[in-house]
């Protein structure tokens, strides 16, 4: 089976973009390191590929106009493993006529002091995570520079939205406890603003900078619905969609620290609690206004999440 769109990694991000792209009516082949895939779609084509090898990148996107690169290794194997999975990609899309588009987050920028980040911000980041996002994303803008291949980046904030996100805010933790009658497990300051990432609206937004020519060559910041919300006032949309009084609980520092004693992933996010400790704002404006592309509204986004969480139980 031939298709012109490819995406790596079978994640909530691969499966928004490759939802996306069914509903235009494109062919899709989704890769991941064991090939298999839970609910996938007709016509949709999902194969095993080691994506740290080049030869089986170049073989597993063979005849793709774009690849979308939503694959990463565990949270806490970034620093080690994620650059040389960019660079394996990089190398085996070397030479063709495709065009790259990385998925991205907003580590590279560091503390933004309560400013709205924009995509110009410098890389001022002080974390393990941060310098790596800041060296692969840097590394991957060079290779287009050099003509090697077509490279754009979507950048997001923290996800909320179907398939589950066990490792975010707005994910599981959130979600399945609510529906139970039981407190959301938040972290940080939950009254200070933080921009959270509609999933739906990251994979919609990625498809678009895979067509657009005018992407090429730059990051973008996907669009957010109401940038400015809390924890506290988005938990509170959630309860309202479900009906049922909010209760919420928060983890600060020292907690996570205790946590990452035991939870390899908890450990990994002390670094991060920064983004949590104050505002964590994001400007999507550039997109915005050069796509003519808004996010969906929140209260229709955690309408939606809601429904996806009550139609997939959570799995003991």
């Amino acid at each position: 089976m031939s298709a012109n769109h490819v995406v790596l990694g079978t994640g909530a991000i691969g499966r928004a973009i490759m939802n996306e792209l069914v509903q235009r009516g494109e062919s899709v082949r989704m890769v991941s390191r064991s090939g298999k895939m839970d609910e996938v779609p007709a016509g949709v084509e999902v194969i095993a590929a080691d994506l740290y090898d080049p030869a089986r990148v170049k073989e597993a996107t063979r005849g793709a106009k774009v690849v979308y690169q939503s694959a990463q290794p565990n949270y806490f194997e970034w620093p080690t493993k994620f650059p040389p999975l960019q660079k394996s990609i990089i190398e085996g899309l070397t030479g063709s006529d495709v065009k790259l588009v990385l998925v991205e987050n907003l580590y590279m920028y560091g503390e933004s002091n309560g400013k709205p980040m924009k995509e110009d911000f410098p890389h001022n980041t002080h974390t393990r995570k941060g310098k790596t996002r800041s060296e692969m994303s840097n590394a991957a803008f060079e290779a287009h520079k050099a003509g090697k291949l077509k490279v754009t980046a979507g950048r997001g904030s923290d996800f909320f939205g179907a398939w589950g996100l066990p490792t975010a805010v707005m994910g599981e933790r959130t979600f399945y406890p609510m529906l139970h009658g039981k407190a959301a497990q938040l972290i940080g300051n939950i009254d200070v603003p933080h921009t959270h990432t509609y999933i739906a609206d990251f994979g919609k937004a990625l498809v678009i900078l895979g067509e657009r020519a005018e992407a090429d060559g730059q990051a973008w910041h996907v669009p957010n619905d109401n940038p400015r919300v809390t924890q506290r006032e988005m938990v509170k949309m959630i309860a309202a969609e479900m009906g049922i009084e909010p209760k919420m609980s928060a983890m600060g520092k020292l907690m996570m620290q205790i946590g990452g004693l035991f939870i390899p992933e908890a450990k990994e996010q002390v670094e991060m609690m920064y983004e949590f400790e104050q505002p964590f704002i994001v400007d999507s404006s550039k997109f915005e206004k050069t796509f003519g592309i808004k996010a969906t509204p929140m209260k229709e986004a955690i309408k939606e999440t809601v429904a996806w969480y009550k139609s997939h139980p959570e799995k003991k």
